[in-house]
């Protein structure tokens, strides 16, 4: 029989020519703490149920991976789907859906006949728990795309029968799990045995499928409510609904129609509504001297203060700018993350001292100048930026940490209106497969880079896991803080950006690091009909990506 080699760890190994990865990788497992869930073969994903047909260099990929994780969050979905149909009944199940995610978990809904009550609930995870302890695969065959339309409809997964209308490709992998099949973007386990990790939790609606985090890949948090964060979720959710566009077939639908001009003048509509809606609450509230906005990387906070600061103008206010970045202390004193780069994303990083003995002073009347920072030099700048507060002067602050105290622990929390902001996407891809909030967000990260900084996008992927870490730590735990959430992703965005964000992928070799990543990104986008940027509002928050925005982003 032909052999087939493999470097593995450095080491030379030959295997026989057909033998699955999931035999290899149960060899090594000895070697890792965390379960290995799939492999990379010369720097490609590969499921471990596939078999080896050419050598190369072989890679493990444990669930403690983003990419594992993802794939365990797959499969786990696939055994809840299967057990909702086998305890309820496929004739009493008009639609299961997973809405969005929550923390370590995701949030879903079931309509169907009768109530989701906690003991039904109960006889689920029980369920799941039996197909977990009998290990059964995950079975992956092809089958043509018209053949899946008329599948997932008689399935009454209608999602996905108007996402594959919309599909270039002519065969869609499909997964079988015993009597269950479905289709999934992405990777799959190579069986339910190690998928022992989850909780179903009762929640609002519907419920919460618990899972662990990239941290603790062997246990499942407390779940934790985050109550106006999944308030806003559940007001975007509903616009959407109303709007008629909860996924992307129905997106494309709109596209196809003709009707992708009216849809971007009302949800640019919508966005100010809410911003005015905002600035009304903070001008209602004489005693609120400044705004202190944050939120993740590439939400569009910049547009979004100046879009406030024109709505604080027509309730009498006169708003001032401020960003927290300006207070960054020379980069000699910047600290230092563990591999000897600079930590910006911390707070040590700003001058806080500094920060409230300016701000204080102004709360007080003084007169103070400001200063600015030069990131060529990385050295902070005085040029002669006065401020003084009047009565109806406010000062809108920008930054990553100002929702934590600490950085304006100074400042009374009665002189403090609280805001934050993210693209928090409420579209999914179908009923089953949910858009990552973080995926909208580097999307737009990549799309502007290119354009304002020449970053490739392999660069700005590559920065991505540390952007991600900063804001685990400095910007997520406070945004129960906030007064207001505002959420600032389009529904029709990703239509967009697919047209700036594919060509700066397609540049990615296959020979770098992030390939794997522009890969998925790039199927990701592959759901999308495409569409021209000519009628976006020059003050839309997706100009600040895309660019000719009316404002300097």
């Amino acid at each position: 029989m032909d052999k087939v080699t493999f470097i593995i760890d450095g080491v030379e190994n030959k295997y026989d020519y057909g033998t699955t990865f999931l035999k290899i990788s149960k060899e090594y497992q000895k070697n890792y703490e965390d379960d290995i869930i799939l492999v990379k073969l010369n720097g490609n994903l590969r499921e471990l149920n596939a078999k080896i047909t050419k050598s190369g260099t072989l890679e493990f990929v444990t669930t403690q991976d983003v990419n594992g994780l993802k794939t365990y969050t797959r499969g786990i979905i696939m055994v809840l789907m299967k057990a909702f149909y086998k305890v309820i009944g496929q004739d009493k199940i008009n639609k299961i859906s997973i809405e969005h995610s929550m923390g370590p978990g995701y949030y879903g809904e079931i309509d169907m006949d009768g109530d989701l009550t906690p003991k039904l609930l109960q006889k689920v995870e029980d369920q799941m728990l039996e197909v977990v302890n009998k290990n059964l695969p995950f079975e992956k065959y092809s089958i043509s795309t018209r053949d899946a339309i008329e599948k997932f409809h008689n399935y009454k997964m209608y999602a996905k029968e108007q996402l594959f209308r919309y599909r270039r490709v002519s065969k869609t992998n499909i997964y079988r799990l015993g009597d269950f099949e479905d289709y999934f973007f992405g990777y799959m386990p190579p069986s339910t045995g190690m998928l022992k990790y989850f909780k179903l939790i009762r929640y609002e609606k519907g419920f919460i499928l618990q899972l662990p985090s990239i941290d603790d890949t062997k246990s499942v948090p407390e779940f934790i409510p985050r109550e106006k964060l999944f308030a806003k979720l559940r007001e975007v959710s509903n616009w959407g609904r109303d709007m008629q566009i909860t996924t992307v077939g129905e997106l494309n639908n709109m596209i196809a129609k003709g009707e992708m001009s009216d849809l971007i003048l009302v949800q640019e509509a919508f966005q100010e509504k809410n911003i005015g809606e905002i600035a009304g609450q903070i001008a209602s509230l004489k005693n609120r001297k400044f705004v202190m906005i944050a939120g993740p990387s590439s939400s569009g906070k910049t547009t979004f203060s100046h879009r406030l600061s024109i709505q604080l103008r027509t309730f009498g206010l006169k708003p001032h700018p401020i960003a927290v970045d300006d207070y960054f202390v020379n980069r000699e004193d910047t600290p230092h993350n563990e591999d000897g780069s600079f930590n910006f994303e911390c707070l040590e990083a700003i001058d806080v001292e500094q920060f409230n003995k300016d701000m204080k002073a102004l709360l007080e009347g003084q007169r103070v100048e400001l200063p600015s920072f030069n990131f060529k030099t990385g050295h902070r700048e005085y040029k002669g930026n006065f401020k003084q507060l009047g009565p109806d002067d406010i000062l809108v602050i920008e930054g990553i940490h100002g929702l934590n105290d600490k950085l304006s622990y100074a400042l009374p929390a009665e002189s403090k209106f609280k805001i934050y902001i993210s693209a928090l996407t409420t579209l999914n891809i179908d009923e089953h497969n949910q858009i990552s909030t973080s995926d909208g967000r580097l999307i737009r990260r990549m799309v502007r880079d290119a354009r304002t900084r020449g970053a490739t996008a392999s660069r700005t992927i590559e920065m991505w896991k540390s952007v991600r870490s900063g804001e685990e730590k400095y910007i997520f735990p406070f945004q129960e803080s906030a007064d207001v959430m505002f959420n600032s992703a389009m529904i029709y965005e990703l239509a967009v950006l697919k047209q700036f964000a594919e060509p700066i992928l397609f540049s990615i070799e296959t020979s770098d690091p992030a390939y794997i990543e522009a890969k998925r990104l790039l199927k990701f986008l592959d759901y999308f009909v495409g569409v021209s940027s000519e009628e976006i509002p020059k003050n839309s928050i997706l100009r600040e990506f895309v660019g000719n925005s009316y404002f300097n982003v």
